[in-house]
């Protein structure tokens, strides 16, 4: 009897509890969260696993999304976002499961009191997030690197022969490597759902700007001068903006000096013109033909700065403005550059000067040498090669009596360059600084060979594999004479 009466009131409770906190007895259609549950704040009880889903990311559409972040950058800059353009998205769905399993387990008296604990207590389960690194870097990279500012060493002015101190600039950049570090984890660990700020990884650069250092740059190290009186307008036009280019240059310690880099493009926009050059064993015309004497002359007064060259290029033929082996050529098609380091411990200025049709590089710097200590360059020629006779190119499309010069003659060379080092007149040191190599490059003619007559057309063939400009000119001369005899004598009949 006592047993029937105790599951009659068991009975009666479940049924209690079916009416009171709509939980059935057994399963009928979807599960329910129940009321007390909250997520983030949000009062999920009644829906279904899907309907709090669908809350939770409305929630992060309509509220999260738009919460603004600053990030502060370089210099103090600040750019403005928003978890949505950080990428933010719902990181532990798997609470759901959590939550719907409330008040399901255990016997009904457990899951009674489960309820009764919900009624006085709400349980909370707290968001957690994830961002996307890709766009935290797109950010960091496009909207924030752009105020980076480069370091500006400090710099030597020369007017009048005065040097005054140009001040240099702190550098500030962006690490964008450590940065993303540190704008994901700010927002997965730190963030409170509230607009905060996140300070990037700025990395400052102090410039080199020794007042004393700079103060003792007075003395010239190193002068060269070389001449260009026979060059063309455009071609003196080429050299005089490449000395220009690179004039008023400041070299610190240990930075290398790239001559090609420091007058390129060769463009009419940077001041150049078309002019001959060296190409492939030829002259030709190109913008900027010319500026290697900039850089041979250069690279003397470097020699005699006794600055440390770490790149230097002769001329595929000779030039006329320097003695064999002691040229540097650049090159934009051949990537030849003329490159050194300042090997002293202060820095050094370089000065290009044009006066007249002579162009001149100084080099100053501290001179520490002894004055006793000379230094001198010596070309050593270890042997000439002439170039043959003149080499004729017949032109089939042309007529007896075309003649145009193709190149001029060059002669080759091989040849070495020594530093000669003297203390009190007597000779010390006898270094080889370079060997070189020249093209022999022999002059040629194009001769038009297009006749009717064929003894014409003969003869101009023998004066042509004769090798003789002479013989070509007399076969030219011979055909025009009957050539004019033959018109006189049919305008006589």
């Amino acid at each position: 009897m006592r047993k029937l009466v105790r599951l009659w009131s068991l009975a009666i409770l479940s049924m209690a509890l079916s009416c009171c906190f709509g939980m059935p007895v057994r399963a009928a259609g979807e599960p329910t969260l129940k009321d007390g549950v909250l997520i983030q704040g949000m009062d999920v009880g009644g829906m279904t696993r899907q309907q709090a889903a669908d809350a939770v990311e409305q929630y992060i559409d309509n509220t999260l999304k738009s919460v603004e972040l600053t990030l502060q950058t370089s210099n103090n800059t600040e750019v403005q976002v928003t978890a949505g353009d950080l990428g933010i998205r719902w990181n532990n769905p798997q609470i759901l499961d959590e939550a719907l399993a409330i008040g399901t387990e255990g016997n009904v008296i457990a899951r009674y009191k489960v309820l009764k604990d919900l009624q006085r207590k709400p349980v909370n389960y707290e968001l957690t997030f994830d961002f996307d690194i890709n766009e935290i870097n797109r950010i960091l990279t496009e909207q924030c690197s752009g105020y980076d500012q480069p370091v500006v060493n400090a710099s030597l002015k020369r007017e009048n022969g005065v040097f005054t101190v140009i001040e240099g600039q702190v550098g500030y950049s962006l690490d964008v490597e450590t940065s993303i570090d540190t704008v994901y984890e700010y927002m997965t660990q730190t963030w409170d759902l509230q607009p905060g700020v996140i300070a990037l990884d700025i990395v400052v650069q102090e410039p080199v700007s020794s007042a004393e250092d700079l103060a003792k740059v007075t003395d010239v190290l190193g002068s060269f001068t070389t001449s260009f009186s026979s060059s063309s307008a455009d071609r003196s036009a080429n050299v005089s903006n490449g000395c220009k280019l690179i004039d008023g240059t400041t070299l610190y310690p240990g930075e290398e000096f790239s001559t090609y880099e420091a007058v390129a493009p060769f463009t009419q926009q940077n001041g150049y013109y078309m002019a001959g050059s060296y190409l492939n064993g030829k002259v030709v015309d190109s913008l900027g033909g010319g500026i290697c004497q900039v850089s041979t002359t250069l690279y003397n007064a470097v020699l005699r700065a006794e600055l440390e060259v770490t790149q230097r290029y002769n001329h595929s033929m000779i030039v006329t403005y320097v003695d064999p082996s002691a040229d540097a050529a650049i090159a934009e098609s051949s990537g030849k550059d003329f490159k050194f380091v300042n090997n002293l411990d202060i820095p050094i200025y370089i000065e290009g000067i044009i006066e007249g049709k002579k162009i001149t590089f100084n080099i100053y710097g501290h001179e520490t040498r002894d004055s006793s200590r000379k230094v001198t360059y010596e070309s050593n020629v270890l042997e000439v090669i002439n170039p043959p006779g003149e080499i004729l190119y017949a032109e089939a499309t042309q007529p007896i009596g075309y003649l145009v010069k193709g190149e001029s003659a060059h002669i080759g060379y091989k040849a070495q360059l020594w530093k000669v080092v003297t203390e009190n007149g007597v000779e010390v040191e006898r270094t080889q600084i370079n060997s070189s190599s020249y093209k022999m490059v022999p002059s040629s003619y194009h001769v038009g060979t297009a006749t009717a007559d064929p003894n014409a057309y003969a003869a101009i063939i023998d004066a042509i594999n004769s090798g003789s400009v002479a013989n070509v000119r007399n076969v030219i001369a011979i055909v025009a004479a009957q050539q004019q005899a033959a018109m006189a004598a049919a305008m006589a009949q």
